[in-house]
């Protein structure tokens, strides 16, 4: 019981100062790190708080200032000539690859993520719109056909079929 209570009360103790001063000391034989100021030359290090919870995103850099696109660099700012971005949506990796092992099609995959997914498609249409058409067979009859349509290089929508 005592043990118990030395324990919290060291444990409390230390949540009061959760990080603690690091100094760096240079002395004859050589760097020395220590929790107390040196006497000297010594120099405060400072430790990032690195406690578990709060954003996932918070550590990271800020992001890249967009490189300037082709119609700018020629000094073109007429709207109409601008494209809109062809980017698929984004897809967590996790959840991702569960399509893909699950032999699933979302909307917002490219075609390598249908590829990885079904296989190469047997049948391809370009016109109006690019269709790709997997057949499902069950003990050699046709079960189903699945329609993958693109628009831009991403899935748009899916339909699946009786045949």
């Amino acid at each position: 019981m005592i043990r118990a209570v030395s324990a919290l009360a060291l444990l409390l103790c230390n949540l009061n100062h959760p990080l603690a001063g690091v100094f760096r000391c240079d002395t004859a034989n050589g760097v020395m790190y220590t929790d107390e100021p040196c006497e000297g030359n010594g120099e405060a290090i400072t430790i990032p708080d690195n406690r578990i919870g709060g954003r996932l995103d918070s550590n990271l850099p800020p992001p890249a200032p967009d490189a300037p696109r082709a119609e700018e660099a020629d000094g073109s700012d007429d709207e109409t000539t601008r494209e809109a971005p062809t980017a698929c949506r984004f897809i967590n990796s996790t959840d991702l690859r569960r399509h893909i092992v699950r032999e699933e099609i979302v909307r917002g995959m490219t075609r390598d993520h249908v590829r990885r997914a079904f296989g190469n498609p047997p049948e391809t249409y370009t016109s109006p719109q690019e269709v790709w058409i997997y057949q499902t067979r069950y003990y050699g009859a046709l079960y189903e056909l699945t329609y993958v349509y693109f628009k831009d290089g991403c899935v748009q929508r899916v339909e699946y079929r009786k045949p």
